[in-house]
Formats: C-alpha cells, sequence, structure tokens
C-alpha cells in the first residue's frame, strides 16, 4: 500500500527509485500499482518527476 500523505509518498517512491529500481514503471510494476497511481497524486501536491535522474522534486 502506497503512502497517502504526498510528502510521504514522494519520500518513499525517491528512496525506492535510488536504492532498488532502475525506473518508475519497474517500481509500480513491483508493488503492484499503475503510474498513475503515484503520478496523480504527486502531481496534484505540486511534484514533477525528473526521468533522468529518477526523482520526483
Amino acid at each position: 500500500m502506497l503512502p497517502r500523505d504526498p510528502m510521504i509518498l514522494m519520500s518513499f517512491i525517491n528512496l525506492k527509485l535510488r536504492d532498488y529500481y532502475p525506473t518508475l514503471e519497474d517500481l509500480c510494476e513491483d508493488l503492484g500499482v499503475s503510474v498513475e497511481d503515484v503520478m496523480g497524486p504527486l502531481t496534484k501536491a505540486g511534484f514533477t518527476y525528473d526521468e533522468e535522474r529518477r526523482r520526483f522534486f
């Protein structure tokens, strides 16, 4: 289950991308969620995804 708080979700996703997954798609597939399940709440909270750096900011 993904954290609901956008700040915690961003931190969780960035940690996983930094330490365990080469792409956001791989992370989502392994967690059994869609990319939209991650992107939606984070984009709504004002975060953007930098694909080159593999992180939200």
